[in-house]
């Protein structure tokens, strides 16, 4: 089998575990343990410069190469373009993109260094898969050096409308950028559709063609057994006993303003001041671990958790009870499993998600006999997948708040007729289906 060659705009360390994994790692696995592979792309630090060369580490079959960024082309590349511009557009949060020149530029150039150091480690049957938004030049790039591998991109985040996508300045050369991938994949029909009709008014009606939904999914029955294991560690006993037999909401996200996580606590206060019988009765978790918090907008983010958790906990707390219970550090991924299974409403309500996997997690933790519900934004990738959730409008505090009556107060015959909906799918479309789903596209064969 020929080799796989992953590029990233972050490659994991693999002497890292835990809660440091991240989740194309996770959902990589199988991909990355079935044939020799290459995973390449930026190492994480940043230099005075940016690497000419590429450190590598290999591990049993898997080869790390990694360039440290400069740190001029980390700010324009990473902070500028891709997170101030790319991020807010394709989350269909215009107003909250900026754009220069300078940022667009420095995005194109680090695209070019991560071409131009690849192309030659490169072998001529190597299939390369790009990931992400991070990476909308880089087939263009390869190919100007002579690439002529099969190479294939996933957007992990939404894709919004045409229109909206096109209000960003130099759209047009991103779309006709993204027509030198062989097989261009995105995580909904929604947003096939988005790109299809970008790319189509750009004059890229073949590139139009290339595109396909491939629903990413979790391994549930792993995340199910590290989850049973969960309940006996003394972490995650610890933290029952402190509940005092309350139930217990539970939400998980990076800090992020797609997550919806001001409307969220908005949507508990809701809940507490409206169904006054679930005071004292309830708590909510919500583990939130600080990300780019060099960003002006994730800094104002937090401030705004941060009050809003003072205020709840103010106005409702009561000497024994704390209503909302807020982390902002990463938790053990095991010790998360455990808090998901024993949580009665797993809380999910990005204002917009490419999928979601936080939520398919819930699910697979669940104990099928006694299940939690699980409470979902009508705008997360991931609704099509889980039609037994309850579905709100993170928008909207009052249908937080009665989701999660409804959700704390349903009966169990209810709950396992609503978990047994959203497991089938969880079960079936796991991370191992969408990894051979794509490449057998990508490599032409249905058994790749």
């Amino acid at each position: 089998m020929n080799r796989l060659v992953i590029v990233a705009n972050r490659v994991p360390n693999p002497r890292e575990r835990g809660a440091t994994a991240g989740g194309l790692a996770v959902a990589l696995k199988d991909a990355l343990t079935r044939r020799e592979a290459l995973w390449f792309g930026w190492s994480g630090q940043i230099a005075e410069a940016t690497a000419a060369e590429p450190t590598e580490l290999r591990v049993g079959r898997i080869t790390y190469a990694t360039l440290d960024l400069g740190r001029e082309d980390y700010r324009r590349f990473y902070q500028g373009f891709a997170n101030g511009s790319l991020w807010p557009t394709l989350h269909y949060r215009l107003g909250l993109a900026h754009f220069s020149r300078e940022d667009h530029a420095g995005y194109r150039k680090v695209n070019a260094a991560f071409a131009a150091t690849l192309a030659p480690m490169l072998r001529p049957d190597d299939t390369v898969w790009a990931h992400d938004f991070h990476l909308f030049p880089f087939a263009a790039e390869l190919r100007r050096r002579g690439g002529r591998q099969r190479i294939g991109f996933f957007l992990h985040v939404p894709f919004p409308p045409g229109g909206l996508f096109c209000a960003l300045p130099r759209a047009e050369e991103l779309l006709a950028d993204l027509a030198a991938y062989d097989v261009i994949g995105v995580q909904t029909e929604d947003d096939a559709g988005n790109l299809r009709e970008a790319l189509a008014a750009a004059g890229q009606a073949e590139a139009a063609a290339r595109v396909q939904a491939f629903p990413i999914g979790i391994e549930a029955e792993p995340f199910t057994a590290l989850a049973e294991k969960a309940m006996e560690k003394r972490e995650t006993e610890r933290f029952r006993t402190s509940l005092v037999d309350r139930a217990l909401i539970v939400g998980v996200d990076r800090l992020d303003y797609t997550k919806g996580l001001p409307q969220r606590f908005c949507g508990y206060g809701q809940l507490l001041a409206r169904f006054k019988g679930h005071r004292s009765k309830v708590t909510y978790l919500q583990v939130a671990p600080v990300s780019r918090g060099d960003v002006a907008q994730y800094r104002a983010l937090r401030r705004e958790l941060d009050e809003w958790v003072g205020r709840i906990n103010g106005a409702y707390a009561e000497p024994d009870w704390a209503p909302l219970r807020y982390m902002t550090r990463a938790v053990a991924r095991p010790v998360l499993a455990g808090f998901m299974r024993m949580a009665r409403v797993g809380l999910v309500t990005p204002l917009r998600d490419g999928m979601n996997l936080v939520a398919k997690e819930y699910i697979a933790a669940q104990d099928p006999d006694d299940p939690g519900v699980l409470v979902l934004s009508r705008f997360a990738g991931a609704v099509a997948q889980l039609p037994g959730a309850l579905l709100v409008n993170p928008l909207d505090p009052d249908e937080i708040a009665e989701a999660l009556d409804q959700a704390l107060s349903m009966r169990r015959e209810e709950r396992r007729a609503r978990f047994e909906d959203c497991a089938v799918s969880v079960r079936e479309e796991g991370a191992r289906a969408w990894c051979r789903n794509f490449l057998g596209v990508l490599e032409g064969a249905n058994d790749a």
